[in-house]
């Protein structure tokens, strides 16, 4: 896939690197769109990936003076998701976040990386566009802020120049007076592209008059849009029944959707309108937080990647050796530079306990725990691994001993074909670490990212009930 892969330890080295390659090179983080892309045969222009996830201080979420939130570039998914700070001060990018994939891409797929990949229906421009967010851009020319409804030119294009890596994302903070909520419509739960997804943002004054109204629209058109009509309209206004439906409405003109896989024209204008009704009673009825959980599950006890003591860099004919603790051993790794690490561990590290079932982020059959997260092993570049931490289902296991999860699979018989097994295990492990007593609904998000096609889930939940009840 890539010829190059440079693992760096300071922007500076990326910057050196995007001068130098331009567009031959892409930055990476989480890498969850990239890889894919590559995977499938595209963006056979890329030669350089330049992976900044070692940088430190790059994932920090932090209010200045001025009543800004900043987001640094390596800021997850899930970090935001779980941030008291945004879910009190920018709740409708909490909500976004929260709706995206699953835990194990939430873990690896970052803010900064969704706005890049600029799909009309990427679930998190739709709210930093209704935040009033902006962009800084660095090269080494020197820094430029970019309004976030600015980056945009089209389908998957921004005025990011060949040589320059975002570096921030800032917006306001809500105010007290402000309410706010996203909604996604998706053809199923979790793991879902967005239909049509929408963020509100209103001002209220003390007689519940809206003083000024943001309403952004993902997925019916080139780029996310604002309702302008329905903006309009509603500033001015109490937020009545009547009120709420003739904004509904103008919501649905103001779209301009296209047919697609997911959905027709008319049927994306028609669930416009649904989404905007029920973003603006909820938010009416100020039960606008109803259905995200306070703390979601993450899969995740570790925030922080793992460091390097200097930047490598893995040349597709003279690469070091990718160096790595598997399952408490040192493992080193001479061969598989530009493989995935679910091939690198399959192939090369000959643990076959990690399934390929579709290579894409969608199953969890690949799940593996890297630097204390959970990820989806097919989405992660084998490089990547330098350094890290990694276990996989053939680690759970203490000698003899099984893990708690791994007999109660056995007891509850959970397993049929098997296919899918060792990423719910993983997964499963990954919860108990994370929360030793997990309510059913939290064990059923936790496996959002995990198919089964044989047990229809009821057994697999049942088994993480009875490990829970002796103990984890």
């Amino acid at each position: 896939m890539w010829k190059r892969y440079c693992l760096v330890t300071r922007i500076e080295e990326a910057l050196e690197w995007l001068a130098k390659e331009k567009e031959k090179a892409r930055v990476i983080a989480g890498a969850t769109d990239l890889i894919l892309e590559m995977e499938r045969g595209g963006r056979k222009d890329v030669e350089t990936l330049i992976d900044i996830s070692r940088v430190s201080a790059l994932d920090t979420i932090s209010l200045d003076e001025d009543g800004w939130i900043h987001l640094g570039p390596l800021v997850t998914h899930n970090q935001c998701a779980t941030s008291h700070l945004l879910y009190d001060r920018a709740y409708p990018l909490a909500r976004a976040c929260w709706e995206v994939g699953s835990p194990q891409i939430r873990n690896r797929g970052t803010v900064a990386g969704n706005l890049i990949t600029a799909s009309p229906a990427n679930d998190t421009i739709t709210p930093l566009m209704a935040l009033g967010a902006v962009l800084t851009l660095r090269s080494q020319r020197g820094e430029r802020r970019v309004p976030l409804k600015e980056f945009y030119t089209g389908v998957r294009r921004t005025v990011l120049a060949p040589d320059e890596m975002l570096v921030d994302i800032a917006f306001p903070a809500m105010r007290s007076s402000q309410k706010g909520t996203f909604v996604k419509y998706a053809l199923r739960k979790a793991q879902a592209i967005s239909v049509v997804n929408l963020a509100v943002l209103l001002d209220f004054d003390e007689q519940n008059i809206i003083q000024s109204a943001q309403i952004t629209l993902g997925s019916v058109a080139p780029t996310i849009i604002h309702a302008r009509s329905a903006e309009e309209y509603l500033t001015g206004k109490v937020l009545m029944p009547e009120v709420i439906l003739e904004a509904a409405e103008r919501c649905m003109g103001d779209a301009k959707p296209i047919s697609d896989i997911r959905g027709s024209a008319q049927f994306r204008k028609k669930i416009t309108g649904v989404i905007a009704k029920r973003a603006l009673q909820a938010i009416a009825g100020g039960n606008e937080r109803e259905g995200m959980p306070r703390v979601p599950i993450t899969l995740s006890i570790r925030k922080m990647n793992s460091s390097l003591s200097e930047s490598i860099v893995f040349e597709e004919h003279s690469a070091p050796p990718i160096i790595c603790k598997v399952n408490g051993e040192e493992r080193v790794f001479h061969s598989g530079h530009h493989k995935t690490l679910l091939r690198l561990l399959r192939e090369d590290g000959l643990l076959i306990g990690t399934k390929e079932g579709c290579a894409e982020g969608e199953c969890g059959a690949c799940t593996i725990i890297l630097d204390g997260m959970a990820v989806m092993s097919c989405m992660v570049p084998a490089p990547r691994a330098h350094g890290a931490e990694i276990v996989t289902v053939e680690g759970l296991a203490q000698g003899e001993t099984l893990h708690p999860v791994q007999k109660a699979f056995v007891e509850a018989g959970a397993v049929q074909c098997g296919y899918c097994t060792p990423g719910f295990l993983v997964s499963a492990a990954m919860l108990l670490k994370e929360k030793s007593k997990p309510t059913r609904g939290e064990i059923v998000q936790a496996f959002s990212g995990n198919l089964c096609r044989c047990t229809g889930y009821y057994k697999i939940v049942e088994a993480v009930e009875k490990a829970v009840e002796k103990g984890g």
